[in-house]
Order: structure tokens, then sequence, then C-alpha cells
């Protein structure tokens, strides 16, 4: 059963969905994502594939419970995807060869067209973009994949860094996520690398110890808006930071992340495209939990400083410049 309950508390609402308790956990014998399986061709580079246990659904399904003017009840109307990034079982996306570069390219391609397509879809007022990495975050199957949710509202955090834009818009006439970005490129201690068209960064407002941003050099709101050089340029840096990721404590680096980007409906110039990595690891050995202060009062606690995480991830090596078509500062 899926639904949406509102909570007037914090005025947001929740998504139930009691169905997603019957998912797979991490199975050892049989995976669905991979060739063979009968659930995806035999044969793929990148791959789309409806998501067993969704959250949202068109047609939405009834709600369980009747709602009123006070514990308002609404449909999950939407899509849950999954994206299949490689066939392989036992790889992930910074392991990918670097022969494999144009496939990163064409999965970014096939992020945007299904992006496109559900934007047309009525009802949709969010595509959010997300890759969860590792059974520290929750995983329940470990092929490499990401997921793209279809929402029938803006959900809360997008919609706290849509008020925020248009604020800042209103107040000093200039982009928030340009300010930011010019900001973190002339100081340049939490820089971690950057190419001819995106720059990513540690943010001196991180929340989390190796919270990355990856920022595009121009002004854009959406997938919908790249250029080619944007695409190949967005592939090479997260192959470089995914890279690092891995190469930091010599581990294959669970992480959450998130293409945040402009809404399906209305417009939105003040808003920046943009991509956030959420690593839970403090340290090779420690995670950092989200526990009262965090969860209960919605204040981060970040036990390290920004500029210190950030000299550690540019002193990793990612690919060899050489190895890589594009040019770019490591």
């Amino acid at each position: 059963m899926t639904e949406l309950r509102w909570n007037p508390t914090v005025r947001e609402w929740v998504s139930t969905a009691s169905h997603r308790q019957e998912r797979p956990q991490m199975p050892k014998d049989w995976c669905p994502f991979c060739p063979g399986s009968g659930r995806v061709p035999d044969h793929y580079d990148v791959y789309i594939y409806p998501n067993d246990f969704p959250a949202f659904s068109i047609p939405a399904r009834e709600p369980a419970i009747q709602g009123d003017d006070f514990y308002r009840v609404g449909r999950s109307h939407g899509k849950c995807d999954v994206v299949l990034y490689h066939p392989d079982h036992h790889t992930s996306l910074p392991q990918l060869p670097l022969g494999h570069l144009v496939k990163l390219v064409r999965l970014l391609r096939l992020w945007r067209r299904r992006f496109e397509e559900l934007k047309a879809t009525p009802g949709i007022r969010y595509v959010l973009i997300f890759e969860n990495k590792g059974a520290v975050i929750g995983v329940t199957m470990p092929h490499p994949h990401g997921q793209i949710y279809a929402f029938p509202i803006i959900p809360p955090r997008l919609k706290l860094e849509l008020a925020a834009a248009r604020a800042h818009q209103r107040r000093r006439r200039r982009c928030l996520f340009c300010d930011i970005l010019k900001k973190e490129r002339d100081d340049g201690r939490r820089i971690i690398t950057e190419n001819a068209t995106f720059t990513a960064f540690i943010p001196f407002y991180a929340r989390w110890p190796y919270e990355v941003h990856i920022y595009p050099r121009r002004h854009l709101e959406a997938l919908d808006a790249f250029r080619p050089a944007e695409e190949r340029g967005l592939a090479e840096i997260l192959k470089w930071v995914t890279q690092k990721y891995d190469n930091l404590f010599g581990m294959s680096f669970p992480y959450m992340m998130l293409l945040h980007q402009a809404p399906t409906r209305g417009q939105f110039p003040y808003f920046h495209f943009h991509i956030e990595f959420y690593p839970p690891h403090r340290s090779k050995d420690k995670l950092k939990y989200l526990a009262s202060v965090e969860s209960g009062a919605g204040t981060f606690l970040n036990d390290s400083l920004a500029e210190e995480k950030a000299a550690e991830l540019r002193a990793v090596p990612p690919v060899r410049r050489g190895e890589l078509a594009g040019s770019g500062k490591q």
C-alpha cells in the first residue's frame, strides 16, 4: 500500500509504502539486474528497470485510509525507476575501466532522456535522480545502480533550496549558487578537482565530513540544458570524485549521491543544477551517525573542518590526467 500522509507539525508530506517491507535483502545467489536473470536484457550497457517495490506509481493506488482536513491523505502518484550502470554485478561507478567513459556519458544521456519523459508526465512536480551505494547506506541490492523518483510534490529539502535561491536573487540580483561557486573557487582551500565545465568541492557549510558538491561553471537549471561538452565533463568529474573516494581509504566508499535540479513545473531561472554527495564515513573505521541533534532537531554536527577534509581528498590521486581525453585540474 502506498500513499502520502500530511504532517501538520512541519507542513510536509510523508510517503508510506508498506509493501517495500518485502524487498529482498542483499541476495547472494540471484540478482534480477544481471544478464541471464530473465528480468533484464542479456546484453546492455546502461538500462532503466522499473522498480519492483515502488513508493510511487501511475496510476496511483487507493490510499489505505481516508483522510480529512486535518490529517490529509494524498495519492502516491509518480514513478520509481532503477538505473543499471553496468551488467557486471561486482563493479561500481568508479571502478569502470577508462575505456567505458563513453558509457558514463551514455548514462548521463539516459538520465537526461528519462528526466525529459518524466518532466512531461502530468502530475509530476519533481524528478530526483540519486544513487545509494554501500550496505551501510541501506542498499538492498548490491548490483551497481542508481534510482530515479518522480514525485507529485517538491521534496522538503529542495523547497528550502528553492526558497533560499529565490530570496538571494531578489535581494542581490545574482544566482546564489553562482556566488557559492565563485566564493569557493576564489578561496581554493575546499576545491577537490575541476575541469573545463565542472568544479567539485567540499562546501564551507558541509554537514558530512567528506561531503562533496559538483557545480557546473555555466548557469543551468536541469539536465535538459546540458551541452555535449558538459555531458562529457560531468562524466569525467564523477569518475574523478568517486575514484578519490575509493582511493582515500582503499575501499569501495559508500555514499548517497543526489542530483539537485529545478522542478518540472514553473519557471526557476534562479536555480542552479548541482550534485551533492553524502558519504557516511568520518574515518576509515568510523561512521557519521544521524542521532538526536541531527534527526530530531535538524541541526548537523560536523566533527571535522571542511578545509582539512578537502586537503585529504585533493591529495588522493584519481585516474591519471593523461588517461582521459579531456584536460582538467585534479
